[in-house]
């Protein structure tokens, strides 16, 4: 398993709480790396695709749950088991 398929079933794992709180913590830390950017602080650039992939990855999860898809995928993956 990939590490963002892990990251991303660890995200499922997560309360709408904890979700928003990690969307907060991530769009901090993209902030601050895109400074760091800006002052030649950071040694990897990639870090910044990285972060932008979570919080997408994060946005995603929090839709489906509004949407009501989330938990039917859920109980959709249990049936195929």
């Amino acid at each position: 398993m990939s590490k963002s398929t892990t990251n991303l079933a660890g995200l499922r794992d997560h309360s709408e709480e904890e979700l928003r709180a990690a969307l907060a913590q991530t769009r901090d830390d993209l902030f601050r790396l895109r400074l760091g950017m800006h002052t030649n602080q950071v040694s990897s650039t990639a870090s910044v695709g990285t972060k932008r992939k979570e919080i997408a990855q994060i946005l995603t999860l929090l839709r489906a749950r509004n949407l009501g898809i989330e938990a039917q995928a859920q109980t959709s993956t249990k049936d195929k088991k």
